[in-house]
This record gives C-alpha cells, structure tokens and sequence, in this order.
C-alpha cells in the first residue's frame, strides 16, 4: 500500500497578468525522498517553490503539504516545513547565534533549546570562530549556510531548498550534503531545486523536470531514463552508443529540447 505523499499539488498555477508561470502542475513527494525540481531559467521552479512554501498565493490548484491543506491552514504547515528560499531573508544587523536563535524561537523553541542549538549549528556550519561578526560582513556562502542552519533548527519534517549550494565551497557542500543525507535517512523529506545537474544526480532519488511552466517530467531516475531511452530509437544497450547510462545532464537535455543548441558555435570563437 502507497503512502500518502508529503507533498502533492492538484492543477497548480500561477499567472502574472497575462503570462501564466506555473500550469496545472501535478506534482507528488513521497515520505521520505530526496526530490530534485529542475528546469531551464524561467522555467518556474521559484515560483513553484513559493507557492508550495506558502510565500505566493497561487492563482488556482490546491497544495498539501503532509496532508495538509496549505490554503486552509498555513501555520500548521509552516510550523513543520524548513525552508532556504532563493534570496535568504536573512537580518543583517543580527550575529550569527542572535539569528538562529530568533529562527528557532519563531519556530516555537523555548528560550534555553534555541540556544543550545543555535550553538550546535554555528560549531556544524564552521561558523562559531567570529561570535561577534553580523550577518550583514557574512560572505555569501557563509550566509547560505545560516539560512540552511535556521531552516533545519526546528528539526523540520520537510525541507525545502532553492540553489543551496551556490556560493558554497567544496569543504561545505561536502559537510552539508552529509547532513541533508541524515535528516533524509531520519525519515524528512527534501525538496532541492539546482542547476548543477551533477548535485541532483548524486543526492536525489527522484526528479520532476519543469519547461515553460509545465511538468514534462517526473519519477525516479531510472523511470525518466526508460522513457527517453524508449523514445529514442538510436539508443541501445543502456541508452547510449557506449552502452553506459544516460546522465541526469542528458535526460534533462533530451526533455526540455536542450540538444538542438549543442551544435550551435559563434563564428568569431573558431
């Protein structure tokens, strides 16, 4: 028997006067997985990402979020969710350890256990030498660090990420990516959306692929792999005329139509 999903959207959308963003989107998020949500820019992966976080009224569709009604009840949801949205939101003016621990308070933590894991966080993230240093002098990847230490201070069930690693160095993503696979092997469930395909590929176990604002994709990687692979009649073996697999890259090339640009070069660079 399936499980209900974490998250689930029934003909989502989003229009913006006349363009329409996000179109009748569909999606399902099982308990438990990692989901990467990609698209080519403009796509509307931030708009999606909005609406599911409750940051942006859609124009029509319903969401649940842990069987939730997110219209009908949006602090209920939100007091569960983690989210690192696209631009931060973070106060600049704060420390560190002032900014978590206003995170965690928000979130409903007494006084004493938003402390203790504000300072669990700072020590994890690599981020406790300077105590005394606002958010505002962080550098960038510092910074998306604090965002994801308050999103996750509550122990959140669901986690919702738009371009977490951007910005963050090797030594970090490597330390972030371990703790993203722990809360997954907890039982959360991560909703990531990034342009490096090689990310996606590694951690998640699922996908949903968006183009001009509509699902074009969606299932496990082995899932999305059969279907091009059937389309294409040239493929054999695993899909490729090596007999290797397809990548996330290609597939991801092969259903939005990215292939037909490979071929293009500018004159003046030889």
């Amino acid at each position: 028997m399936d499980l209900a999903p974490t998250i689930s959207t029934q003909g989502l959308s989003r229009r913006f006067g006349e363009l329409v963003a996000v179109d009748n989107v569909d999606l399902r998020v099982a308990p438990g997985q990692f989901f990467g949500f990609l698209g080519p820019n403009g796509a509307g992966k931030s708009t999606t990402i909005k609406m599911l976080t409750g940051l942006l009224a859609p124009s029509s569709g319903r969401i649940e979020i842990l069987g939730i009604d997110l219209n009908a009840h949006p602090v209920e949801v939100k007091r569960q969710i983690g989210v690192v949205p696209e631009g931060m939101a973070l106060f600049g003016r704060l420390t560190g350890a002032e900014f978590l621990s206003f995170a965690g308070r928000m979130y409903g933590l007494d006084r004493t256990t938003s402390a203790k894991r504000a300072a669990e966080l700072l020590d994890f993230m690599q981020l406790a030498d300077q105590p005394k240093k606002l958010v505002t002098d962080y550098s960038h990847g510092m910074q998306k660090k604090l965002a994801l230490a308050a999103a996750v201070i509550h122990g959140p069930k669901v986690l919702f990420l738009d371009e977490p690693f951007e910005g963050v160095d090797a030594i970090a993503a490597g330390t972030l990516k371990s703790m993203l696979q722990g809360m997954i092997a907890r039982g959360a469930t991560i909703f990531l959306t990034s342009h490096v395909l090689e990310i996606v590929e590694r951690l998640c176990s699922h996908v949903a692929i968006i183009h001009q604002g509509r699902l074009v994709a969606q299932g496990s990687l082995e899932e999305l792999r059969a279907g091009v692979e059937a389309q294409t009649p040239a493929a054999s073996g695993n899909g490729s005329p090596s007999g290797e697999k397809l990548t996330l890259e290609q597939l991801f090339l092969r259903i939005v139509g990215g292939e037909r640009r490979t071929e293009q070069e500018l004159s003046w660079l030889g």
